[in-house]
């Protein structure tokens, strides 16, 4: 009898250490100074460039709110209390001030406890409209921008669950808002609802390779609660707070108004759903109707969307992307597959792209073909517009100048959108007649800004592109050496006027006008360094290579307490990126005079801990030819690491026996494998991975093959599999809530398990609510403090083993 009260005991004891009750921690005050700060607003300005809106937002959500009401169905997540997005970011402030003026004014009128979202501007600019959620609903509101006050406009009776909430008409006093529905069923709690019988799905023999999506339908009473929260109807309302019926109840997805604002095309969601795909592929139709609310004609029916052929540039049968023609007052266009949605086809090409004028009961107009999967256009005039069509399994992007009226179109552009050293840079458009963003134009001649990579640094540019010649003439480049200066867009291409961002590693990001025909700047904003105990640290972008002999990079920060000759742990963090060619794979794209800025999930902040941190180091995974990257994952991958750490280590800033690796999301399958197949670190920090790839099996990151195609793959780069190889200590953290695709929270669970049941030094950090990016500020403080502790105990004051010792006495003796 004692023996077994000794063995409870002890199964006592052991669950105990396996399971800690744990209270939210706060990371030390080093940390929390700079996690813990009130940021700059978020800027927006008008066309014109003549006002500027403020708003500000709460940096953290709390995890009060993150624990509200929430219904995860189609790949929404869903307040039915509120009926908005339960991940919603909220503005809680705004302030407006005219370019000029010096100071902002404070808004009047705003709700008590704002919570602002899904602002829309109206068409002449002069009024910004807005959701605000309170506990009960969501309102309409809307900002005067001249008077700087807000008013309310409805009731809490909007529903925003899937968006397309705010339709601003042309007249610039009514817009269209989906309100709930008057018959609206009261949902099913699922959690307590009786079955009435098992869920039955069936395959009937067509293939059907889809991602693993995560918040999909499981049930018919999921598909009850989906469809009455759907369910919208349709007001017409004016600024004025006078509400209209448009369009009865219906599943409505979207709402667009035609360039002029004569027609509306509605889209709607139709049944069967599917519990394999999320909403955005359920079968839907698009209805065109007169701006009166008058119906004209279906202009498109789209099938439920399940099954595709395989591969990343699959896509379906029937018009898809369908828009309005942003030069035209009410002109339709879309694209169609020619080469029946399936990459493995091989014909010339591969898109069709059709127009349809008004009132859309004529015949399709074709008007461009493209030899790979359209992407878009931007339009222009009717001689004018160019075109883009890319193709992933190359990296191509081509850009096509072509005629509309005619069809006639010619490449411009045909290069590899990861080569980002031949980037020619994105066209400039402005505001036109009907209020569309179009090609900014002038006798023949388009613009572009680019971000200007190149091998002796970043120099943002301003292009002329003559159309005709095909000649291009640089007009502006950005010639800071300890600054960078970002090309936001043009105000006024005319006069000169340029709206740039300008930073440095200690001036916080402002803005400013430049004007590229004057050579003059002048500055529109004056926000304040709110992380001033980084002014200090030594921030440089480092340049190594790899055994292979590829170039590589990485941000390297130095402790604040940095002292010469001095040898200090460090903290690596990185992202893997697959890339087809070494070229492209070892361009630089770091810039030493970006604004230090800690975000939550940053390793910077360990600096003001005396580490060294290499962060963002490059990580690529080349596969050329026809090589894929993920042949040699593994090998490529401990490279990167021992390459990273070499350059370091040459520099003489640390002890290589006190090295930490960590990462988020595919950096945290990177964590996972490094320390599996590699000796370089001595802990690892894994945040929200995937470690099983099994659990992915149609394909995963930039991998397009099926698990049953190349298991190897599959099983060569799963952790999962090689726990058994796992010695390092690795802290786990992952969202109960997580919804990113392959990333399920059962991954760290039962990877976890693995390691444990295997006895590597492992810890699981489970944090309640959170996705895959964390919100909550309890959350992100307890993250900090899970990290600082992890790294204190396992990196800076690692204990040696006892091989290591006794391998350093042989030394000392010998």
């Amino acid at each position: 009898m004692k023996s077994l009260i000794k063995l409870f005991a002890f199964l006592f004891v052991i669950n105990c250490y396996a399971q800690q009750s744990l209270s939210y921690q706060k990371p030390s005050d080093e940390i929390l100074e700079l996690a813990d700060v009130e940021l700059a607003p978020g800027v927006q300005i008008d066309s014109k460039g003549q006002h500027m809106v403020l708003l500000y937002r709460n940096q953290y959500k709390s995890i009060q709110e993150l624990s509200e009401s929430e219904l995860r169905l189609a790949g929404l997540r869903i307040n039915p209390v509120t009926n908005i997005g339960s991940r919603t970011n909220y503005i809680t402030n705004i302030k407006v001030k005219k370019i000029e003026d010096k100071d902002a004014k404070q808004v009047t009128g705003l709700p008590d406890n704002a919570r602002l979202s899904g602002f829309r501007w109206s068409p002449d600019e002069s009024m910004i409209a807005c959701l605000n959620t309170t506990a009960t609903g969501v309102e309409v509101w809307v900002l005067h921008i001249n008077e700087a006050k807000v008013t309310k406009i409805t009731e809490a009776n909007v529903n925003a669950n899937m968006g397309s909430t705010l339709n601003w008409f042309n007249d610039n006093q009514n817009l269209l808002v989906k309100m709930l529905p008057n018959d609206r069923k009261e949902l099913i709690n699922t959690a307590t609802a009786v079955p009435t019988g098992p869920t039955v799905s069936v395959s009937d023999g067509a293939k059907a390779q889809n991602r693993t999506y995560q918040d999909l339908l499981k049930t018919p009473n999921d598909e009850f609660n989906f469809e009455q929260l759907a369910r919208s109807e349709i007001k017409k309302v004016s600024i004025n707070g006078n509400v209209e019926d448009f369009l009865g109840a219906d599943m409505y997805r979207g709402i667009s108004f035609s360039p002029d604002g004569n027609y509306i095309m509605v889209t709607k969601i139709k049944r069967p759903f599917s519990y394999i795909v999320t909403y955005g592929r359920f079968p839907s139709e698009s209805i065109m109707y007169e701006a009166n609310g008058k119906k004209i004609k279906t202009v498109n029916d789209v099938p439920l969307d399940e099954v595709r052929p395989k591969g990343f540039m699959s896509t379906r049968m029937g018009k898809r992307n369908m828009q309005w023609r942003g030069d035209k007052a009410a002109t339709l266009v879309w694209a169609e597959a020619l080469d029946k949605g399936d990459p493995e086809v091989k014909v010339e090409y591969r898109d069709v792209v059709y127009e349809l004028n008004a009132p859309f009961n004529g015949q399709p107009k074709e008007i461009l073909k493209t030899k790979q999967r359209f992407s878009g256009i931007q339009w222009g005039d009717d001689n004018n517009a160019i075109a883009y069509d890319y193709w992933w399994n190359t990296r191509n992007l081509k850009t096509y100048h072509f005629n509309p009226s005619n069809g006639n179109a010619k490449v411009i552009s045909d290069r590899n959108y990861q080569d980002v050293y031949s980037d020619p840079g994105n066209f400039v458009t402005s505001k036109n007649e009907f209020g569309r963003y179009t090609l900014t134009m002038n006798s023949g001649k388009v613009y572009l800004m680019g971000d200007g990579y190149s091998k002796e640094g970043q120099f943002p540019f301003i292009d002329e592109y003559n159309i005709k010649s095909g000649k291009t003439k640089r007009l502006y480049q950005s010639k800071y050496t300890d600054k960078l200066e970002n090309l936001n867009s043009a105000i006024d291409m005319k006069k000169g006027e340029i709206l740039v961002r300008i930073e440095s590693k200690k001036e916080y990001p402002n803005y400013y006008i430049r004007n590229i025909k004057k050579n003059s700047l002048t500055a529109i904003t004056e926000f304040e360094n709110p992380f001033k105990s980084l002014e200090e640290v030594d921030k440089s972008v480092i340049s190594y290579k790899r055994d292979d002999g590829l170039d590589l990079e990485g941000t390297l920060y130095l402790p604040l307490d940095y002292k010469e000759g001095e040898k200090y742990p460090m903290i690596l963090w990185a992202y893997p990126r697959e890339y087809k060619d070494k070229s492209s794979a070892s361009q630089s794209t770091a810039n030493p005079n970006e604004f230090v800025y800690p975000y939550w999930g940053s390793p910077i902040y360990w600096v003001t801990k005396g580490y060294v941190v290499l962060d963002d180091a490059a990580f690529p995974i080349v596969g050329e030819g026809e090589e894929e990257p993920n042949d040699s994952f593994r090998t490529q991958l401990v490279a990167n690491g021992k390459a990273a750490i070499d350059a370091v280590d040459n520099l003489g800033y640390i002890d290589r026996e006190k090295v930490a690796v960590g990462g988020h999301s595919y950096g945290a399958f990177m964590t996972a494998n490094l320390l599996s197949h590699s000796d370089l670190f001595a802990a690892g920090i894994a945040r929200s991975g995937a470690y099983n790839r099994t659990l992915t099996p149609f394909g995963f990151q930039s991998e397009e093959r099926s698990y049953w195609e190349a298991p190897e793959i599959y099983y060569n780069m799963s952790p999962f599999m090689h726990a058994d190889k796992m010695k390092t200590p690795l802290l786990l953290i992952h969202g109960v809530a997580d919804n990113n695709s392959g990333t399920y929270p059962l991954q760290s669970e039962r990877y976890f398990n693995a390691l444990k049941g295997l006895g590597a030094p492992v810890r699981l950090v489970m944090l309640p609510k959170e996705s895959h990016g964390y919100r909550a500020k309890e959350s992100i403080m307890h993250m900090l403090w899970e990290q600082d502790q992890w790294l204190d105990k396992h990196v800076k004051n690692k204990k040696k083993d006892e091989a290591q010792i006794e391998n350093e006495n042989t030394k000392i003796k010998g």
